[in-house]
């Protein structure tokens, strides 16, 4: 089962860093997370009523569906901040530093929370994970992406410890759905109250300077196909094998994102400080699951 779980994360990564890229060159990368997740809840609401009368009607107890609603409320200030980071940083500078702090934060925890204690070849990780994650951030121009990519790295920890327990209580794909659909619905709620608290005025002038014109509801539909098949496939993989397998595959796609934003995005300022930090932090993850 840990060889499903390993291709499972590693199409995960796949899809994970695709629909990054996609966000980092879309207009508006709140109103792109609005759409692909409505669609993603739309389309997957009746493929769930099917499957969940084909398999049986497996059960749903009510603690999964308060650990989705956990979830979803982390995953929405997931969302806003890795928006934030994005609007004001690098595809190869936000990525690695949202993707890499996220285990280190775990780590951290242990440590000072839980009194545990680490191998010397955890300790070489969390070594590599602060060199990536400083590499990273000295390429930057300015800083004004990391404090937000630091709290992205914070929302994955969490929201990805309660989906660990919630993904156990019931099957992954409902889970999942129950997921979306909650996410979806405080989108819609919070976006409109943020465009009566900021007014259509400056609605228009975010979207004015936007780099390019916000994306199609077509479009937002095959971000959501990724972003929630990505999801599905982890917390799949997750309910077949341990966090310290799934994590550091899942990772790989940070080494894969840095490149592609240096290269295609031609984010070359500090190129190589950014491949060297994304490497480390892919490095360190890995050793840290040892």
């Amino acid at each position: 089962m840990t060889a499903v779980a390993i291709a499972l994360a590693l199409a995960a990564a796949a899809l994970h860093g695709t629909w990054n890229v996609l966000i980092k060159v879309s207009g508006d990368p709140m109103e792109t997370f609005r759409r692909a997740t409505i669609v993603a809840a739309l389309v997957t609401t009746p493929l769930t009523a099917v499957a969940w009368l084909a398999t049986g009607r497996p059960a749903l107890p009510l603690a999964a569906v308060g650990l989705a609603a956990i979830s979803a409320a982390l995953e929405l200030v997931y969302l806003f901040l890795l928006s934030a980071a994005y609007r004001s940083g690098e595809l190869s500078v936000v990525y690695p530093i949202a993707r890499g702090s996220a285990p280190l934060l775990a780590v951290v925890a242990g440590l000072g929370l839980l009194g545990e204690r680490l191998e010397p070849g955890q300790l070489a990780g969390v070594g590599l994970l602060l060199v990536g994650i400083l590499a990273v951030t000295i390429s930057q121009t300015s800083g004004r992406a990391t404090v937000p990519a630091l709290l992205t790295g914070v929302s994955i920890a969490a929201y990805t410890a309660v989906d660990r327990v919630g993904v156990r209580l019931t099957t992954p794909w409902l889970y999942d759905w129950v997921l979306i659909t909650l996410l979806a619905t405080a989108l819609v709620i919070t976006m409109s109250v943020r465009s009566r608290l900021l007014g259509r005025r400056a609605l228009l002038q975010a979207s004015a300077a936007a780099p390019s014109a916000p994306v199609t509801w077509r479009q937002g539909a095959v971000i959501g196909a990724f972003m929630w098949t990505a999801y599905l496939l982890v917390l799949i993989a997750l309910s077949i094998a341990p966090l310290s397998v799934v994590a550091p595959v899942r990772e790989v796609a940070v080494v894969a994102v840095a490149v592609w934003g240096v290269w295609k995005l031609h984010e070359r300022k500090g190129a190589a400080l950014k491949l060297v930090g994304a490497t480390a932090t892919l490095a360190g993850v890995a050793l840290l699951a040892l």
